[in-house]
């Protein structure tokens, strides 16, 4: 990552010759950092002071309304040129954010091959394997001998995205097995490839979701899977630079629904509009949910003027049971987005949950509790026990809940994430709320206090 000191000094250099031979000198992401950290106007032309073959690295690193901005800005044969060079899989993720007239223009620049890989990556759904794989890897025939197999890598296949791993093929493209470039350089030479490779290969169908692939990889420590059709024929690989983007792209996404973000993607420096777009439908319907709270306090206005010291109480307990379903909601969709547990494991992680939360269901109802008594007054001071109580049953209920809810999507196949902060914290203030000042209304029923 390009420091804000190295900014600052690549910012102070006098001359485009100097800041040309900067920029071709670093490295191509800290490159891209810094154009995209620069204003709109100055993008394009700090851009082509880089070499060709630099250019095409940078540009895979930039963000995509900048890669977009630059498409728009530069001649079409340097636009050709970028694209043309970038790997299937980032030129596909390009195509994703572009507008629809202008990919159909750079495909029909693209040459043959690349368009031909191209296409066959954007015909897969987005967020499965087939979308994030790229085509570019080594292939071999059975047949060949190491000294054969290295010979035909060094010649045919310095361009692939990775070497560490060669794929054995029949001539349907059947995957036989795989050989590692490890035991390539330590074989001898007139060993038969095929007595090398592995026959139990772990791979991933094409429409297997992106978040399982990036499981495989971390389970196995693999640096990059084969990815199969239907047929057991190989299209492609995913390799371990792209798991770190799904892993970052699923984390960002859970963490923002979590919030009550729709779509998970918006950056810090995404544009005020954007930002209204993503936030204020989730705004305006947590409005909407809690009418549901509301209306369970509005019954007991008289209660609450009769007895004042309620409404100091009711905050505290809305909060701390919010945080506590939260807590529960967010190990339980971690848990689930990493592969940890199954919607199988439901009984046991309810278990635990119950468990854990009977433990804090006694210490935060005893502490709310004394704090009740602070505040009441001496003809108040079994609102200490009510509030006890209450706080006791929300957070086991809480903690319950934040369990409970992923696994029930889970199990039908919806997102986890799905079960957000503010829906949770709603319904629980929901039950809350009327559970306290039931309670509450219900002991000046039965012993005329207040």
């Amino acid at each position: 990552m390009l420091t804000q000191d190295r900014r600052e000094a690549l910012l102070a250099i006098e001359g485009l010759a100097n800041l040309k031979y900067e920029l071709n000198n670093m490295n191509p992401a800290d490159a891209g950092d810094y154009i995209a950290a620069l204003p709109p106007k100055e993008q394009a032309l700090t851009f082509r002071l880089l070499a060709k073959g630099s250019a095409a690295s940078v540009f895979e690193y930039l963000p995509s309304d900048v890669q977009e901005m630059l498409i728009e800005s530069l001649h079409a044969r340097e636009v050709q040129a970028l694209v043309d060079q970038m790997s299937p899989d980032d030129r596909a993720e390009l195509f994703d954010e572009l507008p629809a007239r202008v990919v159909k223009r750079l495909l029909s620049q693209l040459s043959p091959s690349e368009r031909e890989a191209t296409a066959l990556i954007l015909g897969y759904p987005e967020g499965t394997a087939g979308r994030v794989m790229t085509t570019e890897y080594v292939r071999l025939r059975e047949d060949l001998s190491v000294a054969q197999a290295i010979q035909k890598i060094r010649k045919l296949d310095s361009d692939k995205e990775t070497i560490y791993y060669a794929y054995l093929t029949d001539g349907e493209r059947r995957l036989l097995g795989v050989v590692s470039l490890r035991q390539l350089l330590f074989a001898e030479a007139e060993t038969p490839v095929q007595e090398l490779a592995h026959e139990a290969i772990i791979t991933v169908q094409t429409t297997a979701p992106q978040e399982e692939v990036a499981r495989l990889l971390k389970r196995y420590d693999l640096l990059a899977v084969p990815v199969v059709d239907l047929e057991n024929r190989l299209v492609g690989i995913v390799t371990v630079d792209d798991v770190v983007d799904i892993l970052e792209e699923e984390a960002t996404e859970d963490i923002q629904k979590l919030s009550g973000i729709s779509g998970g993607d918006e950056q810090a420096l995404s544009a005020p509009l954007t930002k209204v777009q993503k936030r204020l439908p989730w705004l305006l319907g947590n409005i909407v949910l809690y009418i549901g709270a509301a209306s369970a306090i509005a019954p007991f206005q008289t209660t609450i003027s009769l007895i004042p010291v309620l409404a100091v109480v009711m905050p505290i307990l809305s909060n701390t049971s919010g945080n506590v379903g939260i807590q529960a909601l967010s190990v339980t969709v971690r848990s689930l987005a990493v592969g940890e547990v199954s919607p199988l494991d439901v009984l046991r992680i309810l278990r635990k949950e119950i468990q854990a939360g009977l433990l804090n269901a006694l210490a935060l109802g005893l502490a709310l509790g004394a704090l009740t008594l602070l505040w009441a007054s001496s003809t108040e001071r079994w609102v200490g026990l009510v509030a006890a109580l209450v706080m006791a049953l929300n957070v086991i209920v809480a903690a319950s809940f934040g369990a409970l809810l992923p696994m029930i999507l889970k199990r039908f196949k919806q997102d986890p994430a799905l079960v957000s902060g503010p829906l949770l914290t709603t319904l629980l203030d929901t039950a809350g709320f009327f559970t306290f000042l039931g309670l509450a209304s219900l002991f000046i029923h039965q012993f005329k206090v207040g």
